[in-house]
């Protein structure tokens, strides 16, 4: 039996996640705010070392699922910066696994022009400057979670190859929904304004849109899973085809 961490298991795509691989036999420990086998708050570094700490007394691990995100306590905090301490401070359980895999979510968010000096904070792991342009800035502020999913993504393709990751025989991957039928995504069906122009800015021909939270979970279960042997450090854009549409083939010309 495999043992998966799964962050943001109380709702959404999390939930859907955690749902999925307990129907499968596995072995789920749920993280989030409340309803949670581990209860930590991602966008404080208190919450960041608790939820490592819980998870540790609960043994080794064979794949980390970090899905927790939104903005109920923080954007850039808890989508870039806890999720990156989610996995760092997981690995070395990881390690001790069996067929050691860790996911990351991400979002086609990450598409949009986002300030590199706030990108380049996170990467730095400067969270003061990062969370101090983004307060400066009304106009950054308004981007930061699509800013801290574009770090994300630069951070998966930057550490997943490397020795601490796939040296170590540990596949890092991060899925990107597009809109997904979750509650964190709730303000934009409540208003049909805000649902047509968000449908026109991101179309998601094939699925439809939103798309639902069960499809994502299928590809994140997936990729945390044993058969997966040969993927790592890719982002997965799971839209329906809205990357491919926004940037169509430019990233090989």
């Amino acid at each position: 039996m495999r043992t998966y961490v799964v962050t943001g298991s109380a709702s959404g795509i999390g939930a859907a996640t955690a749902a999925l691989l307990r129907e499968r036999g596995a072995r789920v420990i749920g993280c989030d705010l409340d309803d949670a086998e581990v209860r930590a708050d991602l966008s404080t570094p208190e919450g960041r070392r608790s939820l490592v700490e819980q998870v540790a007394e609960r043994g080794p691990v064979d794949a980390v699922l970090a899905v927790a995100g939104g903005g109920r306590t923080g954007l850039l905090e808890t989508n870039y910066f806890g999720a990156v301490a989610t996995l760092e401070g997981l690995r070395p359980l990881l390690a001790q696994g069996r067929e050691p895999r860790a996911v990351v979510v991400s979002s086609t968010s990450s598409l949009a022009p986002a300030d590199e000096r706030v990108v380049q904070a996170c990467l730095d792991g400067d969270e003061a400057a990062a969370l101090a342009y983004v307060h400066g800035e009304p106009a950054i502020a308004a981007g930061a979670y699509g800013i801290a999913k574009r770090a994300l993504n630069r951070w998966v393709r930057r550490i997943a190859p490397g020795p601490d990751w796939a040296g170590a025989g540990i596949a890092l991957n991060a899925v990107a929904p597009g809109v997904v039928d979750t509650p964190a995504a709730s303000w934009i069906f409540s208003d049909p304004e805000v649902r047509a122009a968000v449908e026109t800015a991101a179309p998601q021909p094939f699925g439809g849109f939103p798309g639902r939270p069960e499809w994502i979970a299928e590809l994140i279960c997936w990729l945390g899973g044993a058969e997966n042997r040969f993927v790592t450090g890719q982002v997965v854009f799971a839209d329906g085809g809205a990357e491919a549409l926004l940037i169509g083939d430019r990233h090989w010309h």
